[in-house]
């Protein structure tokens, strides 16, 4: 049986300059899985249907429900808070 084990980032406090990146990054997310999706053959549905390979995700990501844009800022915001907890440091140039 698996049982998933994350590092726990729980404890991680991100500075808001990294805050203000999720954003971004959650967009990037969202537009390689459409570009993935696109690839395989799918296009816009107003309902997943995988026998189709419609989704009514494939669509701009500021165009999303509140949502759906949840799952990808939460991705981001987690591996930023992984990356930190790994002890690496994120600067700008």
């Amino acid at each position: 049986m698996y049982t998933p084990k994350p590092i726990d980032t729980s404890k991680i406090s991100l500075p808001e300059e990294l805050l203000q990146l999720t954003e971004e990054i959650a967009e990037n997310v969202h537009d390689n899985w459409s570009i993935g999706r696109i690839s395989e053959g799918w296009t816009y549905g107003e309902q997943r249907d995988d026998v189709k390979k419609t989704h009514p995700c494939l669509v701009p990501y500021s165009d999303l429900s509140d949502s759906e844009k949840s799952y990808d800022r939460t991705t981001a915001l987690e591996t930023l808070k992984l990356i930190v907890a790994l002890g690496y440091r994120i600067e700008k140039d």
